[in-house]
């Protein structure tokens, strides 16, 4: 299995993953020409997609995904809610082919599942996901709202993970936010910060490495959250950071 963080943070969203001859897209937060781009530089064709899944309505994570099908024929897998508020604030244009799953459901591909796990973040019917195949497990686990139970035992079976590690504390408070946006941020309903990112990290005994990812552009930067992770983790853990801006290169369990 092998997996790309074509981009990720508040600016745009988008993940591939690989396995056993299936092709996946995570989220159309980034323009499909972006994607296509970054995907041809290692050596893939957007084309070649099975499936895109989609997370929740925020435009990070779904305004391009009419473009994605109607431009490169992608399949699109999103809950009726999702669909119904993306389509309706975002103009995602005609669709043709639309698969509603409901947030909690496996979705099957072949011999490879889909786990969707509803999470409390803020869109109308937000999930996050395991992709299992030939017995390794990856999470794709952005946009969480808070570090709830399941999530411990989620990164307990997995073997890698692209995480949610949204902003440094102090930052946040210092920063230029207006205060009901920093109360949101950190709510219930928000973004996990470093630490808490870190601590449901702990978690992980299985895992091979981990991309932190979503991290904010004004309260948080690379070097402060791997610095954090360090402090709670160690040096053990393999971590990668995922990039606002870029691919991150071939990831591969």
């Amino acid at each position: 299995m092998i997996a790309i963080s074509l981009q990720s943070g508040s600016n745009g969203n988008c993940v591939y993953v690989e396995t056993d001859g299936l092709k996946l897209l995570f989220d159309a937060g980034i323009a499909g020409i972006q994607a296509s781009h970054r995907l041809a530089a290692y050596g893939r064709d957007i084309r070649d997609i099975d499936a895109l899944i989609i997370s929740h309505d925020h435009a990070d994570h779904v305004r391009y995904a009419g473009v994605y099908q109607r431009k490169f024929g992608i399949p699109v897998f999103i809950t009726p809610k999702t669909f119904e508020c993306s389509a309706a604030v975002h103009n995602l244009g005609r669709l043709h082919t639309v698969n509603y799953f409901q947030a909690g459901e496996e979705l099957q591909f072949g011999s490879i599942s889909v786990q969707t796990i509803p999470c409390p973040h803020d869109g109308v019917d937000g999930a996050v996901f395991v992709v299992s195949s030939s017995g390794k497990k990856l999470g794709i686990l952005t946009d969480l709202g808070h570090t709830f139970e399941e999530l411990f035992s989620v990164m307990a079976s997995l073997d890698a993970v692209f995480i949610e590690s949204n902003y440094d504390p102090e930052m946040l408070a210092e920063g230029p936010y207006p205060a009901f946006l920093k109360r949101r941020i950190r709510g219930p309903q928000g973004h996990l910060s470093n630490q808490e990112a870190a601590e449901l990290l702990r978690s992980g005994s299985r895992l091979k490495w981990a991309c932190l990812s979503h991290l904010s552009n004004n309260n948080n930067d690379p070097q402060t959250a791997l610095k954090t992770h360090r402090e709670v983790l160690g040096e053990s853990l393999p971590l990668f950071t995922a990039s606002r801006y870029a691919a991150t290169g071939i990831l591969s369990i």
